[in-house]
């Protein structure tokens, strides 16, 4: 496991994520404003895993990028 960076809800991600990914955290980040949850000190905390790329933000929302699909798997935190 290679260990990755943190960043904010709202804010730059790291550079070299796949755009599926991107688009995943974005989707969330849309959800939880729309829900009205206020998140603004939340991160999202990424790590690679034999080369994919994993977010994972601190409510414990999961986002696997899936390469030989082009894809993201997304696991929710259990309430």
């Amino acid at each position: 496991m290679q260990l990755g960076t943190r960043w904010s809800v709202g804010g730059e991600p790291p550079r070299g994520l796949p755009e599926p990914l991107l688009e995943a955290a974005r989707a969330v980040e849309g959800e939880l404003s729309a829900d009205g949850v206020d998140a603004a000190s939340w991160r999202w905390t990424l790590t690679w895993l034999e080369g994919r790329p994993i977010a994972e933000l601190d409510d414990g929302t999961r986002l696997e990028f899936l390469p030989a699909e082009g894809t993201v798997r997304r696991l929710d935190a259990i309430d």
